[in-house]
């Protein structure tokens, strides 16, 4: 009896498990150039940072990086560098990198110390905090970090979920910059 209930709860932990895998989302698959939906707008942003407030209206005819983080995501900060890089790599080119950072914990809600952790990372691009995770799900994002890539058409084209695929990304980012 007792393992029929340990069998049940198991198959349950997976189909959530599958449910909520990468790539099962509205928007995208991990990794991988994806089905064109129109990008969602950053409404619901409760501050500004680096920046003021934006619109994916106002960044027509860019290509633009939207990346999920938060603050205290290891995996997150170490997928910052690889961010920055291709920012300062390709804003030149009419590549806009926007952080939007939805916070897990309450104490990652303090404007104050996210602007702290914005200037001590060396983050210059716009930064959306997200508190109550509007654009958060307007995306249907359930992962930190995630990243999505958006054509000058306000098409997403593109999400990677995680650490990793850098190459993958830039040549996605050269090939909408017209690189590649």
């Amino acid at each position: 009896m007792i393992s029929l209930r340990y069998a049940a709860a198991a198959l349950a932990l997976v189909a959530a498990l599958f449910a909520a895998w990468p790539g099962t989302g509205s928007v995208a698959n991990a990794g991988t150039p994806v089905a064109q939906a129109t990008a969602p707008d950053f409404t619901g942003a409760t501050r500004w940072f680096n920046s003021s407030p934006l619109s994916m209206d106002q960044l027509r005819g860019k290509v633009v990086l939207v990346e999920f983080w938060t603050r205290e995501c290891i995996n997150c900060l170490h997928v910052l560098p690889h961010t920055k890089e291709l920012y300062q790599r390709y804003a030149g080119d009419g590549l806009v990198v926007v952080g939007v950072h939805t916070p897990e914990y309450d104490e990652e809600r303090d404007p104050a110390a996210l602007k702290a952790a914005i200037q001590r990372l060396g983050i210059t691009y716009p930064v959306a905090q997200d508190n109550e995770s509007h654009v958060w799900n307007a995306y249907g994002n359930q992962f930190w970090p995630a990243i999505y890539l958006i054509d000058q058409n306000g098409k997403v084209v593109y999400r990677h979920v995680g650490e990793g695929n850098y190459e993958q990304t830039e040549a996605a980012v050269r090939k909408l910059l017209g690189k590649a």
